[in-house]
Order: C-alpha cells, then structure tokens, then sequence
C-alpha cells in the first residue's frame, strides 16, 4: 500500500519550473541523445508527476524547442556577455573564450549529441542560430583586432569549426587530443597570425 505524503513535505518541496524541466531535458540529451527527451523518465528524474510537465509544456515538441533555448541561452548568450564583461582586450577574449570553449566541449557531449540530432527541425534550426551567433561574434573580435570584414569572417568560421572539430574528436576518440595549454595557444596563434 501506498504512503500518503506527508502535507508538510508537499508545502516544502519546491515548484518546478520550466527551466527546471528544460535543463533536465538537456541532461538528459547529453546523456543519451534526443530520444531521451522523454515525459516520463523526466518526470522521475525530477521527482515530479507528468502533471507538473503539462503544467509548463504543450507537448514533447514544446520542451524540446523550451530546452534548445535554454542550451542557446546558457552556452553562447551567457557566455558572450560574461566575456564582455570579464575581458576588455578582444585579443585576450578570443584567446579565454576558445579555450573556455574547447574545455567545455570536452567535457560534456551535449554540442556532439546536438549535431547527432541536426536531421530534427527543431534541433537543426537552434544550430543554424546558435552556428550563426558564434561565429558572428567570433567575427566581430577579429575584426577588433584589425582584421577587414570578410578575412574576419573567415577567421570566425574556421575558430568556430575548429572548436566543432575538437568537440566531435574529443569524444570520439578520447585521448587523440594534447591536453596541454601549449597545443591550443598554437591554434590560437595561427588564427591571429596575420
């Protein structure tokens, strides 16, 4: 037989919120990909009833395009505006940022599991903005650094596909990589190298 909670422990336990429910949406996917975007495995995740999802979200699709918006929020929108702030020198940017974001792709498979899952429409328009993005800013700091418009650009897709790169390589063959500093301030020093 089933316990009856206890009223008080209902009155503390805290509400979800959507983010909640995205983030887990997103931890789920670096897990085990997109398919294991799913209501029910969340919800147990979370502790939570399916009603609590149904409470934020429509549907799957809703918290899928909920999740890839908190994915584009936390890992370009934040960590742009947190270089801004950090960093005056965009030299010294472009160099904390690549390896803030070589580190990080690394580390976690959620950008590999996110390009596994491009063939979704949902999933491939949150790359094609979140591509666009990086790049541009990449292209903006370049350009900072003197480099005219279309080599900036250039530069930004090849730092940005270079990152894509590490990332695929980083977790399909772990260890291929140098883990030392001196491998990245090479690539860092060809893309500044006029």
């Amino acid at each position: 037989m089933r316990e009856t909670p206890d009223p008080k422990e209902r009155r503390t336990r805290r509400r979800l919120t959507a983010d909640d429910w995205a983030d887990a949406a997103l931890a789920a996917l670096a897990e085990r990909g997109l398919a294991a975007v799913a209501v029910e495995p969340l919800a147990t995740r979370l502790g939570a009833t399916k009603g609590s999802f149904y409470w934020h979200f429509a549907n799957r699709d809703a918290l899928v395009a909920a999740a890839l918006a908190r994915w584009e929020e936390l890992s370009t929108e934040r960590i742009i505006t947190a270089m801004e702030v950090a960093e005056p020198d965009p030299g010294a940017r472009l160099v904390a940022l690549l390896r803030a974001a070589t580190a990080s792709a690394a580390e976690g498979p959620l950008e590999v599991r996110l390009l596994a899952a491009s063939d979704h429409p949902e999933v491939a328009a949150a790359l094609a903005r979140v591509t666009e993005r990086r790049v541009g800013y990449l292209s903006h700091l370049f350009e900072l650094l003197g480099f005219p418009p279309p080599e900036a650009r250039r530069r930004g897709v090849l730092a940005y596909t270079g990152y894509v790169g590490h990332a695929q390589l980083a977790h399909a063959v772990p260890g291929f990589l140098p883990a030392d500093q001196a491998y990245l301030a090479t690539v860092t020093d060809a893309l500044l190298t006029r």
